[in-house]
Formats: structure tokens, C-alpha cells, sequence
């Protein structure tokens, strides 16, 4: 299925229980999955590193790009595939020419539509719609939808689409021609079974790929 939404996981605050290496784990094996973010939720850049190093290699040896969220020396340390940039225009431009031969460059913190083409233009791996910590909702945010759905009609560099804290939203995100969706509470909190949410999600998106092949 060549236009199949594919799934991005969040890695959860350190603060909260699902942060240990056992949720993780289980939702990384528990089917298709792009890549893992790891942002940095404001700590240390001492904390910050050790935990990208605990969570680092166990998603690559399950075959899932790892994303460090605003830190590329932190990034390079850990051996991770890439940078994520929520970062000014200039700042995002000095991260592409240093680090784009040798990891992968995203950006995000992108709220109108001019702000989108003018990251587009630089030609990073990919545009995230959303917000690290704001899918406190059941249903994506709907800013984040109308974006993610008027670039994946206009430009052809992917982009990822933050869902709400429900599985189920990724269907939505999915119908709209997105190419990854993003979920981090919906599989990452105190009182969600990680495993049997990232094999929902993508029961959801093969569902949802095969009613448009159809």
C-alpha cells in the first residue's frame, strides 16, 4: 500500500511512568512504526542527553528512525538519524547545511501556511503540524488538520500531523492524505496498554489505505 499513512511515536515526558524502557519497547515492537521523536521537555541537556541514550538504540534495533528534538550535538552524540527543529528560519537553515549530509533535518513549530512554504523551501526531510505536549484533546487539533491536509495537496515533501490523545484519531488524520501521523499520549500515558494502542493505530491505517484502494 505505496500511499498508506505510516505512524510516528512521541517519546513521553521523563516525568511520567510510561517513560521507562518497558512501555517504550513494547510499543515500538508492536507494529509499523516511521520513527520516534524525542523531545527534550525542558530538561538539562545532561538529563536530556542520558535519556535520548536509553531510548536511542532501542528503537533502532527495532528499525525506527530516531528524531532528537532540538539539541543536533546531542543528536550526533547519541548516533541518532535526525534532528527535529521547532527553531527560528535561521537557525533551521544552519542546522540543514551542517547536518543534512549526515542525518535527517525536520522542523515544525509552523502555524500558517507562509510559514510552512517558507521551511518547505529549504528543503528539510519533513514539516511537523502540532505541538510536543498539546494533544490533550481526543480528536487533532483542528489547525494542525486544515495544514496538514492543504500541504499534502500541494507540496510533495512529506509532512507529519500531531493526533489527539485517542488512537481513533489517526483515522482522521489519515483520510486527509497525510503521510504520517504522530501520537504520544494516545499511546504514552499512565493508563494506556502501549502496545495494544500502536496495533490499533496501524489496524486503523491499513483500514483506512484499503478503502481508498478500493
Amino acid at each position: 500500500m505505496p500511499n498508506r499513512c505510516r505512524l510516528v511515536l512521541i517519546a513521553p515526558p521523563p516525568e511520567l511512568a510510561a517513560n521507562d524502557d518497558g512501555h517504550v519497547e513494547a510499543a515500538l515492537g508492536a507494529g509499523d512504526i516511521a520513527s520516534l521523536i524525542i523531545p527534550d521537555y525542558g530538561q538539562d541537556e545532561v538529563s536530556f542527553q542520558a535519556r535520548a541514550e536509553r531510548l536511542t538504540p532501542i528503537a533502532q534495533a527495532r528499525g525506527v528512525a530516531v528524531m532528537i528534538a532540538g539539541a543536533p550535538r546531542i543528536a550526533a552524540r547519541v548516533k541518532a538519524d535526525g534532528i527535529h527543529m521547532d527553531t527560528p528560519r535561521d537557525e533551521l537553515a544552519e542546522v540543514i547545511e551542517k547536518y543534512q549530509q549526515t542525518m535527517m533535518v525536520g522542523t515544525g513549530g509552523i502555524k500558517t501556511r507562509d510559514e510552512a512554504l517558507e521551511r518547505g523551501e529549504m528543503q528539510p526531510d519533513y514539516v511537523f503540524f502540532g505541538r510536543f505536549g498539546y494533544d490533550n484533546k481526543p480528536e487533532p487539533h483542528p489547525r494542525n488538520m486544515t495544514l496538514g491536509a492543504w500541504w499534502s495537496e500541494m507540496v510533495e515533501l512529506p509532512c507529519i500531523v500531531l493526533g489527539g490523545n485517542a488512537v481513533a484519531s489517526v483515522e482522521e488524520v489519515a483520510r486527509a492524505g497525510v503521510d504520517f501521523v504522530a501520537l504520544c499520549a494516545a499511546v504514552f500515558s499512565d493508563y494506556a496498554d502501549p502496545a495494544s494502542a500502536v496495533a490499533e493505530a496501524n489496524a486503523i491505517l491499513d483500514r483506512v489505505a484499503q478503502s481508498e484502494e478500493a
